[in-house]
């Protein structure tokens, strides 16, 4: 809904070379309306552990960067238990800030001065997905959004019930446990997305993909 609502942010998600369909009601939509025959979700969380695993089976070093210092401290051993032969080549805490003049090269140098072969980017939407456009020019290397994977795998964040996940609720579970950021994105944009894929379906609405962009980012989340 955000790259609905920000065609410039629109542009940049379509210049990706993946986007998954993280929740339900996504699936939902893109077999309502493309036939698409998606029999599950692309679970964020469960991407990112098998993206990892891979990693740490071919011996490719992962750069964690985003969250909190708190949260990567815990996040650290929690990821070493599960796979021993993972290889962390850094870790770096969200600034919570805008990056000033030359930061993005700096923090490209980092990851690159690391070893790191592919970089996990922990930031929260819109902020995670814009880092990744504006970085990839930089880094020779997946960078991958992962949303809050790093707080439910530190284990801050509890995952919801299956049965809540199979019925597209996790958005209702993750609202009571965060009400004060999330409110505004579930309460406001839950409602828009649904009558933007019913007026999709009976034909009195239709999305048009802008072309991928190519414009840089001058200024974004780090």
């Amino acid at each position: 809904m955000t790259g609905v609502q920000d065609p410039a942010h629109n542009a940049r998600l379509n210049s990706f070379d993946l986007v998954t369909p993280d929740g339900q009601p996504v699936r939902w939509g893109l077999n309502v309306l493309h036939s698409a025959g998606l029999a599950d979700r692309v679970y964020g969380p469960t991407l990112t552990l098998k993206v990892v695993e891979r990693a740490a089976a071919e011996g490719l070093p992962v750069y964690l960067y985003g969250s909190t210092e708190p949260t990567l401290t815990r996040l650290v051993p929690a990821l070493e238990k599960m796979f021993p032969a993972l290889k962390i080549a850094g870790v770096e805490a969200s600034k919570f800030r805008k990056s000033t003049p030359g930061e993005p090269v700096e923090i490209a140098e980092r990851i690159k001065a690391s070893g790191a072969r592919v970089v996990l980017v922990g930031l929260g939407c819109p902020r995670q997905e814009v880092f990744a456009y504006a970085m990839r020019p930089l880094l020779d290397m997946p960078l991958l959004a992962v949303g809050a994977a790093f707080d439910y795998h530190a284990g801050l964040l509890k995952n919801p019930p299956a049965w809540m996940q199979k019925y597209a609720l996790e958005w209702l579970w993750r609202l009571g446990l965060e009400p004060k950021r999330l409110w505004r994105r579930y309460v406001l944009l839950n409602p828009n997305y649904l009558s933007r894929l019913a007026a999709q379906k009976l034909g009195l609405w239709k999305a048009t993909p802008p072309a991928p962009a190519t414009t840089p980012v001058e200024t974004f989340a780090v």
